[in-house]
Parts: C-alpha cells; sequence; structure tokens
C-alpha cells in the first residue's frame, strides 16, 4: 500500500466502543467514546456513570492486560471478573486514579508515595557530609537507617495511668475508672479476688510490690476459689483487649477512652525524625535530610534548585520536576514527611496524578472520579489545566464530575441518567458541551444555576469559641462559631479549615461528626444493618409468619449454609486469580430455601432487600423502618439498594448515610466535611434544604466546603488562608456572604462574588 491510498487500518481505532453494557443499573447502554480526548461523565449520584467508566471500561481494561501474564504472576493479582457487557472494542491500557486513600501504613509519608524521598536519599548519599554510605542509610524504612528507639516510626505511645484509675480509691469503692472494669464486673472481679493486694486498701497506699502487680504483672494463673485464672496486670490487659485493635471498629466510648489514655509524643531519641543519628549527621548546606523532609514542598523546590552538582544532574532534574508538579497541582503546603494516612481523598488523588504528569506514557485512558474534591474555586481552573495536560499528551481523558467549571472544558459530554438507581442507567445525552446545555436533561438545566444569597440571614442564639488554636499551620487562632445558625468555613486546600473545626469543635459535647473516612464493614455490611433498619424489618417478617427473627438475618440463622450468608462463592484457585462467583445453592439471595417462603405482604426478605430506599419507603408506610428511610431519602439516597454492600458506596454516599444515622439522634452541633462530594448540581438545593431543616429544628450546622451554591446559602462565613500551608492557618474573613461580596479582598470573596454575579 503507498502513502497516497488512503488511511490505513490502524487509524479507524479513534473511538471507545461499548456495546451493551449492563453492570449494576446500567440498561443496554451503547456509545462511542472518542479517543484522545476529554470526556467528562455528568449525571445524578446513582446514575450509573461509575458503572459505565470504572466498572466496565477502566474495570475490562485492567482484567485484559492481567490476562497477558502468567497464571504464576496473576496469583499474586486482585481477582476480576469479567464485567456485564456485550463487546467493548479499541479499549487502551487503563490507569484509576481515584480518590481511595494511599495504603494507611504509618509507614508511607507523601515522600515515599511518590519517590521524592527515595530521590532525595540517593542525593543526600552522593553529596551530604559526612559521607554515611547507601541511600538505605537515610530509609526509615531499614535497618541501617531507621531510628533504634522507635524503629522508624518517630513517635512512642504511653498509657497515662491516671486516665485509668483513681488513686485515692480502693478497689471495692471502683478505683479502676476504664470502660468494662466497674465493681463486679468479670475483669474487676478476676483483680479483686487475685489475693496479690487487699480490696479494701487505696492505691496510693500500695507498696512498690503490689502497684507493680497491679499494674505490670506478666500474665500468670493464680487459683481463686475452686477455679484457676487467668490473671494479668492491668496495662498489658488493656492493651491486649483495646490497643491492638483498630480504633474505627471500636465502640463510641471504648475509642473515647483510649484516646483519653494513650499519649502519643515524638520519638525522644530522634526527635519525631525518625531516623538513626547517622542520618541526621550528614548535611548538604548544613541541612539535614529531616529537614528537608520537614519543609514545606513549595520551599523544598527552591532548596533543591540551589544544588548544582554534575554526579546527581539527571536526578536533580527529575527531583526538581516531581517537586515543582506538586506545587503545581496546589499541593505545596504539603511536606515529604506527611503521613499518607493524613491526606484527604482528593489530596491523595491528586498526588498519585503526580506520578503519572512525569510518565512518557501516551496514548494511554487516564480515568479520574471527580478530582475537583477539596478543591476550592481557585484551584480547579490548575486542575483544569492539568487534565487538558495529560490529553494533549496523546491520552484518552475519561472525568467523572459535577462541578460546572470541569464540564465546560471537556471535548465530549456523556450525561447519564434520567434518574439514580432503577430509574438511571440510560445515556441522556452524548456530544459537546453547546449541545448538553440546549438538551433538556437535568445537567444541561442546571448548568448555568446559581444559588443566590439569602435575602435574610438567621440571628446566632450564642457562639462557640475557640482560642489560640495552633494545630498544623493554624497561628494562634480565635475565632466564634455561632450557635443556631449554618456556618460555612472556606478556604484554599491546606488553609487549616479541617484542623480547625476537626481539631477544636468535634470532640465536644452534642457535637456530631459526619465525614466522608471509610465505613468499617466487610463485605457483610449494607444499608439496612448499618443504619439499624434490618431490626425492624427481621420483626416485621417474624410478626407477619410467628417465627422467630433471626430467621431472617443473613448473619444468623437463616444464612444459606453454602456461602454463610454471604450470596457469592470467593474460590482460590491457587496457582491464578482466585474468583467470585454467585451461590449455586441460595442464587445470591443469602437465606435457606425455608426462610424464603415467609414473605410479608407478598415480598421475600431478599426481595426487600434487592429494594432501593425509595421502594422501601413506600413498602414500609409507618413506624421505625419508616423513620430510618424518611431520613435515608431525606440525605438524598432514595437510590442505593437496601442489602448493597457498604463497600461500594463513595465518600460523599459514606458521609451522607452517617448524616442520616446521626440525624435521629438530638444533637445540637453537626459538623459535616464537603457535603456536596458526589452531589449533581440539581441535588445541591436539596442538600441546602436539609441543612435549613436541621438549623430549623433548633441545631447548629458547620460546614468545611468550597461548593459556592452552600457558601451562598449560609448565614455566616469562616474564610481561612489567605493561602495553604505557612501562608494559611489565619482567620481572613467573618461574617455573611453578603458582607464577603461587598466588602471581602480573599480568594473566597473573588470567586463568590463572581460566582453570585455581583
Amino acid at each position: 500500500m503507498n502513502a497516497t491510498s488512503g488511511p490505513r487500518p490502524a487509524d479507524s481505532h479513534h473511538v471507545i466502543q461499548v456495546r451493551g453494557a449492563r453492570a449494576n443499573n446500567l440498561k443496554d447502554v451503547s456509545l462511542d467514546i472518542p479517543k484522545r480526548r476529554l470526556t467528562v461523565f455528568t449525571g445524578v449520584s446513582g446514575s450509573g456513570k461509575s458503572s459505565l467508566v470504572f466498572g466496565t471500561i477502566a474495570a475490562e481494561s485492567q482484567r485484559l492486560i492481567n490476562e497477558t501474564y502468567t497464571a504464576f504472576i496473576q496469583s499474586f493479582m486482585p481477582s476480576l471478573s469479567r464485567p456485564d457487557v456485550d463487546g467493548l472494542h479499541n479499549l487502551s491500557a487503563a490507569i484509576v486514579v481515584d480518590q481511595e486513600r494511599i495504603g494507611a501504613n504509618s509507614r508511607s509519608t507523601v515522600g515515599t508515595a511518590t519517590d521524592a524521598y527515595t530521590m532525595l536519599r540517593i542525593v543526600f548519599s552522593r553529596l551530604g557530609t559526612p559521607h554515611i554510605g547507601t541511600s538505605t542509610a537515610f530509609s526509615f524504612n531499614s535497618p541501617e537507617g531507621m531510628c533504634p528507639a522507635c524503629e522508624g516510626l518517630g513517635h512512642v505511645s504511653k498509657i497515662d495511668v491516671d486516665q485509668l484509675v483513681d488513686r485515692g480509691l480502693s478497689l471495692n469503692e471502683g478505683a479502676i475508672t476504664v470502660p468494662t472494669f466497674a465493681v463486679d464486673s468479670w475483669y474487676w472481679q478476676v483483680m479483686a479476688h487475685s489475693g496479690l493486694f487487699d480490696p479494701d486498701k487505696r492505691l496510693a497506699d500500695y507498696t512498690e510490690g503490689e502497684w507493680a502487680d497491679f499494674l505490670h504483672k506478666e500474665s500468670t494463673k493464680i487459683k481463686i476459689g475452686s477455679h484457676n485464672i487467668n490473671y494479668e496486670g492491668l496495662i498489658p490487659k488493656i492493651q491486649r483487649l483495646y490497643l491492638s485493635k483498630d480504633r474505627e471498629s471500636m465502640q463510641p466510648h471504648i475509642r473515647a477512652f483510649v484516646d483519653r489514655a494513650v499519649v502519643f509524643a515524638d520519638c525522644p531519641d530522634c526527635g519525631g525524625t525518625r531516623l538513626s543519628a547517622a542520618a541526621l549527621s550528614s548535611t548538604i548546606g548544613g541541612v539535614n535530610i529531616a529537614q528537608c523532609s520537614a519543609m514545606q514542598i513549595s520551599e523544598l523546590a527552591e532548596f533543591v534548585r540551589g544544588i548544582d552538582d554534575a554526579s546527581v544532574a539527571p536526578l536533580l532534574a527529575n527531583l526538581r520536576q516531581l517537586l515543582e508538579s506538586l506545587v503545581e497541582i496546589g499541593l505545596g503546603y504539603l511536606s515529604l514527611d506527611r503521613s499518607s494516612a493524613t491526606l484527604s481523598g482528593g489530596e491523595a488523588q491528586r498526588v498519585k496524578m503526580v506520578r503519572h504528569l512525569g510518565s512518557s506514557l501516551t496514548d494511554v485512558t487516564y480515568v479520574f472520579d471527580e478530582p475537583t474534591v477539596g478543591l476550592h474555586p481557585h484551584d480547579i481552573q490548575r486542575m483544569n489545566d492539568l487534565l487538558l495536560r495529560l490529553r494533549d499528551k496523546g491520552n484518552t481523558v475519561l472525568v467523572v464530575e459535577h462541578k460546572p467549571e470541569v464540564i465546560a472544558i471537556a471535548d465530549h459530554v456523556v450525561d447519564l441518567g434520567p434518574g439514580a438507581g432503577t430509574s438511571g442507567g440510560e445515556i441522556c445525552f452524548t456530544g459537546d458541551v453547546s449541545g448538553l446545555r440546549a438538551s433538556g436533561t437535568l445537567t444541561g438545566r442546571h448548568l448555568e444555576h446559581r444559588a443566590r444569597l439569602r435575602e435574610t440571614v438567621r440571628t446566632p442564639r450564642g457562639q462557640l469559641s475557640i482560642k489560640g488554636a495552633d494545630l498544623h499551620n493554624l497561628k494562634g487562632v480565635d475565632v466564634d462559631i455561632p450557635t443556631g445558625v449554618l456556618t460555612v468555613v472556606t478556604g484554599v486546600a491546606g488553609s487549616g479549615k479541617s484542623s480547625l473545626i476537626h481539631g477544636y469543635l468535634a470532640g465536644r459535647d452534642g457535637v456530631v461528626v459526619a465525614d466522608q473516612s471509610p465505613i468499617r464493614g466487610s463485605r457483610r455490611s449494607n444499608p439496612a444493618t448499618y443504619t439499624g433498619l434490618l431490626g425492624p424489618i427481621r420483626t416485621a417478617f417474624a410478626k407477619a409468619n410467628g417465627v422467630k427473627a433471626a430467621l431472617f438475618s443473613a448473619n444468623s440463622e437463616g444464612a444459606c449454609p453454602h456461602c454463610n450468608g454471604i450470596g457469592l462463592i470467593y474460590t482460590d484457585l491457587a496457582m491464578m486469580a482466585g474468583v467470585a462467583s454467585v451461590c449455586e445453592q441460595c442464587d445470591g439471595k443469602r437465606f435457606t430455601p425455608e426462610v424464603l417462603t415467609y414473605t410479608l405482604r407478598g415480598k421475600n426478605i431478599s426481595e426487600v432487600l434487592a429494594m432501593s430506599v425509595a421502594e422501601a419507603h413506600e413498602f414500609f408506610p409507618s413506624g421505625q423502618a419508616q423513620a430510618v428511610l424518611e431520613r435515608l431519602v431525606d440525605v438524598g439516597l432514595s437510590y442505593l439498594r437496601l442489602g448493597q454492600p457498604l463497600n461500594t458506596l463513595s465518600g460523599g454516599e459514606r458521609q451522607r448515610i452517617k448524616l442520616a444515622i446521626h440525624m435521629a439522634e438530638k444533637s445540637s452541633t453537626y459538623i459535616l466535611d464537603e457535603p456536596t462530594t458526589g452531589l449533581h448540581l440539581a441535588d445541591v438545593d436539596k442538600l441546602l434544604a436539609l441543612l435549613d431543616r436541621l438549623v430549623d429544628d433548633g441545631n447548629t450546622v458547620v460546614v468545611i466546603e468550597h461548593h459556592q451554591a452552600v457558601m451562598a446559602h449560609a448565614d455566616w462565613l469562616v474564610d481561612l488562608g489567605p493561602g495553604g500551608g505557612h501562608d494559611g492557618g489565619r482567620v481572613v474573613f467573618t461574617g455573611t456572604p453578603a458582607d464577603l461580596v461587598a466588602h471581602g479582598d480573599t480568594l473566597t470573596a473573588r470567586h463568590l462574588r463572581e460566582y453570585v454575579g455581583a
């Protein structure tokens, strides 16, 4: 074929073809997505965006790549089943940049997660004086480099004995103040009747030996009456009972006790730097590697620009580029020694993004999940530039997003809907942005929609005062949060919003926090179990059929014995990736055939758990179940299925389900962290109505938020800044939104003014 005889077959692969996609609620969706373009997927929460982008396109791309490895290598990879789709053609390798937290391992930092620290270690091993060895001598994760006292963790924990006991009392008077050690409890009896000390003697009068036995004695068998009992001192017992457990899985009162009793302090030997004395002794320009890690990344970038040595020139160039990318993406306020576990979902996503910006790969499909989460309107422009840069390198960029600023830069838009759950899963529109605006779809109609400033703001009942707040980058902040109104806390990423509110308001009495952190739950947990809805449902089934309620729990007597009530069988294929298949005995219904014969108004328990919240709301018109379902509808979760595993929920959905639970409690102050995450423009209005209802019911609502509609709707604003990191940590404005728009001179003021068209 000569050059003039028309296009080659290779040129025909310019679209990703999706044919007959049915994952989750998708209704036989077929579409073409242009390659090497930026496509934004829009639609209400639960319309099927993630099922199409993540559950179908990205999942199949990753599965096909995994299949190219040998069975032996596949055995170490996660098992991926083929998505329910008739055909997917012209896929390219997909890289998913999501908001999953970066390993919550206490040894993982921003530096280790981005490889910046690895590069820095090599630079120090070559140029540091005195020279102390290879780059591992600077690693807190290797035996040569770690501080021997804290084993490279940087902190030591000790138990505050006075949070465990009241020394002025005897055991019989209740000297042990630990939960579950009350007088006459089992744990108390073992200690009081051990014979090692007199239960009527005040702890303050114990001899040294008695005190040591009481607090520190190793596990030992002792005879109490005719029984041989295991006795151990109070501190080892508490370490075993509570401290070895995951904090998130503890009951609230136990967690509160642990937070009081365990004091984490910087390791005295290394001063919290995690490194050995030798590693700390080696410097470049008088600065050691720990000081470099503690610098704000924007400052470190400047420091590294000042190092010039031919022996490490290529490495220095890479390190400079990496640090400058972190600054450019709006993360210049972080430091390399910041623990990965403390990053928000949005920050974690942006840290991952940096790894790909410097990559030489092209013709890759990048998949992003709401990349603007946690970004102030001021930073969204930067994020848009990065998405366009990835596209212009010749990549296909797929973005699930609700913000109009991101939708505006799309080459192509795919709008799903028209509703959520069973009412969604169809393509409502595909085309360019001007076509979307004119399309009459829910998204098209709301693109230009703006919330207006309140006509009148509510009058506060009082105030919650914060004095001298200096956590992280806060600079001795004094601020009053008004009570009985809706307060929105704003500011660019890293300005100190979370430090201020979570650090100084969250622990107070009557304060409820609904955030986006993962819900500790296995594949067995679902909205019905988590919200307590299963209780009244089981009772209703038991009553209607004259049998016991335990039969209607898939974690109890009614569970299918073959799959233990999970509905799936997980098979380990030894040399190959394990697979999950639907249980053949119960057909995925999770219950025994006998249980499924019992019905309530014509539906069995499996059919009820397959209902969406909206369907169940109609099915249970009264009672406790109705009250829980009502709250789930109020927080915009009407499309969730009652039996849907919790590990399938997004961060925004997790926050809203927590809010639904807390709304049942008589609380006085609610703290919400970016509640608009994952919400369609049309649903933001519903959220504002819900916040109004909470305030009108007599509560105080404090919202950390970047969405201008929520700012405009507030009674009171607290704006932090002026920038992030060292440049933040101050209150730059407090007052009404109207006042900010009229007179404010902050980044927030500029963007809110533009938003409300003032």
